[in-house]
């Protein structure tokens, strides 16, 4: 511990001792100036801020949900001493992590990728010649019109069905007794649950006005940047931003929490914490740090009500918000339904194809 801080101290006086560079040269007229980098002290307060956060909200959660904890582990135990005492192993841990491991690597390395080789040049086609789409779909491709959304629907795509066609499919096959209604997708007691719904949306709601004062909230959201164009274009983004949500929910609090439910109790929970908070990487680094907040209560959530659906309208109503609230403080909220019909294309447009 004592090498640990002696490195670490070190390092920052090297830090605060590394000479000054050069001066930039001025930004050419009508360009914004470049960002201001904090100092290193200003930046490990903010990387601190999150974590003394959690000492304080950590405990809240614990007092709320312990009961539902012991109640998992102690039903976890008895059928683990059931199965032991028959001399049988348990592969549901095993097939759920292999399950989640190739989910989360197909989406990494095929969803972009795919898009540009395959469907993006496919697309292209259907745009050159429209007659490659049936029901006269063809004729109203427009890459440059709704190229960005294209995108974001492949996007959307995989995750829905990595999330919910392939694990489920997998499982069936492995556990064909099972049923996938037992993933958290029963709707039964869920009046009865709304009140959490409603005190989780009154202790993040605030956090999130509080959150999208920030400069990286609203350069980063919403993903589609043509979002303020229309209304259609936000309903079109909202709609697909919904469904991957609720692919999301069901592979990270249904299936992976239900699949492990009696295997592991509540350190289920915990464990899926850890990949949930992994595809945050990227976002803001305030939400990255939530992610590990939000994923234990909706995960305890979940359990508790044995259903997806209140983490689900939490996690959903939050995320509209979010959209929303990043485009009114850029004064950035539609003001026509539809978009504007797109420009002929250029030379230029022809030869980027």
């Amino acid at each position: 511990m004592s090498s640990l801080l002696a490195s670490t101290t070190a390092a920052l006086f090297a830090l605060s001792a590394q000479p000054k560079t050069l001066p930039l040269p001025a930004a050419p007229p009508g360009m914004p100036p470049p960002p201001v980098t904090p100092s290193v002290w200003l930046a490990l307060a903010q990387a601190a801020a999150p974590l003394v956060a959690f000492v304080f909200i950590l405990p809240i959660v614990w007092w709320f949900f312990r009961k539902t904890w012991r109640e998992l582990d102690v039903e976890a135990f008895e059928h683990q001493r059931e199965r032991l005492a028959r001399g049988e192993s348990d592969a549901r841990p095993l097939v759920l992590f292999v399950i989640t491991a190739v989910v989360l690597t197909l989406q990494w390395y095929f969803d972009r990728d795919f898009y540009l080789g395959y469907v993006k040049p496919f697309l292209q086609r259907v745009e050159q010649d429209p007659s490659l789409l049936p029901l006269g779909l063809g004729a109203r491709v427009s890459m440059r019109q709704y190229g960005e959304l294209y995108a974001l629907s492949w996007w959307a795509f995989t995750r829905v069905a990595g999330y919910t066609v392939f694990p489920f499919a997998v499982w069936k096959i492995c556990f064909p007794k099972d049923s996938l209604l037992d993933m958290g997708l029963r709707t039964k007691g869920l009046l009865g649950h709304a009140w959490i719904y409603l005190l989780c949306l009154a202790v993040v709601v605030p956090a999130v006005f509080i959150v999208a004062s920030g400069p990286d909230f609203g350069q980063y959201y919403p993903f589609y940047r043509r979002a303020s164009r229309s209304w259609l274009d936000f309903a079109a983004w909202e709609a697909m931003y919904v469904a991957q949500f609720f692919g999301l929910e069901v592979f990270f609090r249904g299936f992976w929490l239900n699949g492990l439910r009696r295997s592991m109790g509540s350190t289920a929970i915990f464990a899926m914490v850890v990949p949930y908070c992994m595809i945050h990487f990227g976002k803001p680094y305030l939400e990255t740090c939530g992610a590990i907040v939000a994923g234990i209560a909706l995960g305890s959530l979940a359990m508790r009500t044995k259903s997806i659906y209140s983490g689900f309208l939490v996690h959903v109503t939050i995320a509209l918000l979010m959209d929303f609230l990043a485009l009114s403080h850029r004064g950035g909220l539609p003001t026509e339904l539809y978009p504007p019909p797109a420009a002929p294309p250029t030379a230029l447009d022809r030869a980027l194809r």
